[in-house]
């Protein structure tokens, strides 16, 4: 057994294993793609070391350019911007085998082929060492696959928990019983400002036990302590660039491996876009673990200019009482972040609530809708 910060894990793929599945991947490829031009795209970070095996086996006249996705909040109604970095060759007319460590849901796997689309490739094909078919949430599956594994959380050869274990030679499993994420509760608790949020988080945490994590005081909590997170977040906004989605999974990533023993968490403040959710999809399901429900706290838009004019007495924040910043502050909200209740309904897993009445009857409603599940 293997033992990893708070995990304990077993062996699951052995190193032997590991190199015969290899060079079988290797061989179907040299016979798939002989005399064509050949590039192989491996992403970072996870992929180096079946990228740097694979390549050894390549008997094909090719190249390997190694890339990172990063993601970043934009401004218009998509709230979201994909970019590949590190990519300098030229892939025109060339056949591109994308190779990753691990596909799970597949969404990170299909934004990378529609961003390398618009270079027209003669071809794109994904070649995955590990695939989940009980993750995957796209419509077509890698063509060139290694193990299909269950949906469970592994590390080793290039895969990691918490950035530890990606030098390890073989692949090691979580153990049976030994994730105390597996069962939680997990919900994003969402509203536009003055929707009364705060509120009912605190309710929702002394009910269920679960942590209360807010994107604006992770963000506060590393720059002020001045993390390597904090460094990089601050290195963006200091030149007023909004900080890329990436950095901030990374961050929340951290804050849960903190409290891994917890019953669940309440996710405030995040996701604000499609993408963002889809991300925070990824890193539950890379943990074993998942969104259960989106409680959604629905006020009119007249209603809530009165409430954020009133908040002004108890909170002095100025800005709450002047009505062309409110105004712009739920339009923001409509515009890029409402649209995420489609992602959730799509997954059966939004429920609108009320959010007119007293406090009591709101949390009554809560209450109901998470005692349902």
């Amino acid at each position: 057994m293997l033992k990893i910060l708070d995990k304990t894990f077993v062996p699951f793929i052995t190193a032997e294993e590991i190199k015969k599945e290899v060079s079988s991947l290797a061989k179907n490829l040299n016979e798939e793609y002989t005399g064509k031009d050949v590039i192989f795209i491996a992403i970072l970070n996870g992929a180096f070391m079946f990228a740097s095996d694979l390549f050894k086996e390549i008997t094909l006249p090719s190249t390997i350019s190694f890339i990172k996705v990063s993601s970043y909040q934009g401004m218009n109604s998509t709230g979201r911007v994909d970019e590949i970095i590190g990519l300098t060759a030229n892939i025109k007319n060339k056949h591109v085998i994308i190779i990753e460590d691990i596909v799970d849901t597949g969404i990170t796997i299909e934004k990378v082929k529609t961003l390398l689309t618009s270079d027209k490739p003669a071809s794109i094909e994904v070649c995955t060492f590990l695939f989940k078919p009980d993750a995957f949430q796209e419509k077509e599956i890698p063509k060139f696959i290694g193990f299909s594994i269950p949906n469970k959380f592994v590390v080793g050869y290039g895969l990691d928990y918490d950035e530890l274990g990606r030098n390890l030679g073989e692949i090691y499993q979580l153990k049976e019983g030994s994730d105390p994420e597996k069962n939680m509760l997990n919900i994003v608790l969402f509203g536009p400002p003055g929707a009364g949020k705060g509120t009912q988080a605190e309710r929702l945490i002394e009910k269920y036990g679960l942590l209360h994590l807010s994107t604006g005081d992770i963000f506060r909590y590393n720059i002020k302590n001045n993390t390597e997170l904090g460094q990089l977040a601050q290195s963006y906004m200091s030149k007023g660039h909004l900080v890329p989605d990436e950095v901030t999974i990374k961050m929340l990533r951290a804050e849960v491996m903190k409290h891994s023993d917890s019953k669940g968490f309440i996710f405030d403040g995040f996701p604000r876009t499609n993408a963002q959710a889809a991300a925070l999809d990824e890193l539950l399901t890379s943990m074993d673990s998942t969104i259960n429900i989106m409680l959604a706290l629905e006020v009119e838009t007249e209603e809530l200019k009165i409430r954020l004019i009133k908040r002004v007495e108890v909170s002095g924040r100025v800005d709450d009482a002047d009505p062309e910043i409110i105004a712009n502050r739920l339009k923001v909200y409509k515009n890029e972040t409402e649209p995420v209740k489609a992602y959730y309904q799509e997954q059966n897993k939004f429920i609108g609530i009320n959010g007119l009445g007293t406090i009591d009857d709101i949390t009554k409603l809560l209450f109901q809708a998470i005692d349902s599940l």
